[in-house]
């Protein structure tokens, strides 16, 4: 969704079903054997470059279709830039603890505000001794840039907006950010600390606000199950791993060749 276009390899599962479902469009070629592509599962232009649809009414189908587009992808990036002013507004009096670490008594749940000058933002009544895996949990947010990749997803899913699996892949996104956050947390805790980082988890309330990194977000419980059983992954294992997701890359993120 990114990228409309990817390297075509010979060895893509597209290539089973490309004479059938499917067209391969180059979209630019360095070499006689390197070229990028696009898939054009629709097939219903004749040339591409400037594009020539096969019939007439067509064209104003997709006019009609674009405009519609536009409309609804300009429609939700609105929406959000009214939340994200209203996310700032939330922590405008919040009064400092330490350093970048506030305070607030409009907050249910320590998340991180902000992008290029993130604020860790706690509730007033924050008990003390869950500080430390809260603060942990939000410095690590910020040193993997996770408000950034949660811009990113919602303007990538406004952008597909159409596409209902847009939606589901930004709700997973968003909960995958949290898991990855609290494995990276815990990674230097031995037992006991990873058993507090989770009472901590189940004692914080859940955000319920789409643009900060919070404590409290995604499934508590399936974080808690996560966090207990965090067992950091071995060489072999991260090898292993590496060539699978290679293997999967070849085949299913490459175009026919």
């Amino acid at each position: 969704m990114i990228i409309p276009f990817g390297l075509s390899s010979p060895y893509s599962l597209m290539t089973l079903i490309s004479r059938l479902t499917t067209k391969t469009v180059t979209v630019f070629q360095p070499a006689d054997d390197l070229f990028f592509s696009a898939t054009n599962i629709i097939m219903a232009a004749n040339s591409y470059f400037p594009i020539t649809y096969k019939v007439n009414m067509l064209s104003r189908v997709f006019e009609i279709a674009g405009l519609f587009w536009l409309i609804g992808a300009s429609a939700i990036i609105i929406v959000l830039a009214i939340m994200y002013v209203a996310t700032k507004n939330e922590i405008k009096d919040a009064r400092i603890l330490d350093q970048n670490v506030y305070l607030s008594e409009k907050i249910e749940s320590p998340a991180v505000y902000g992008i290029i000058r993130p604020k860790i933002v706690i509730p007033a009544a924050m008990v003390g001794a869950d500080l430390e895996y809260v603060l942990q949990h939000e410095r690590t947010h910020i040193r993997r840039c996770d408000n950034l990749w949660r811009i990113i997803g919602f303007i990538l899913t406004a952008i597909h907006w159409f596409n209902p699996l847009s939606w589901l892949f930004l709700k997973a996104f968003l909960a995958d950010l949290e898991l990855a956050c609290d494995e990276r947390a815990v990674s230097k805790y031995n037992d006991e600390e990873r058993k507090e980082y989770a009472r901590t988890l189940l004692n914080c309330a859940q955000s319920k606000n789409v643009f900060v990194s919070a404590f409290g977000g995604a499934k508590v419980r399936t974080r808690i199950e996560n966090v207990l059983s965090y067992k950091q992954m071995t060489v072999f294992s991260a090898i292993g791993f590496t060539i699978l997701i290679l293997a999967i890359m070849v085949t299913l993120l490459t175009n026919a060749g």
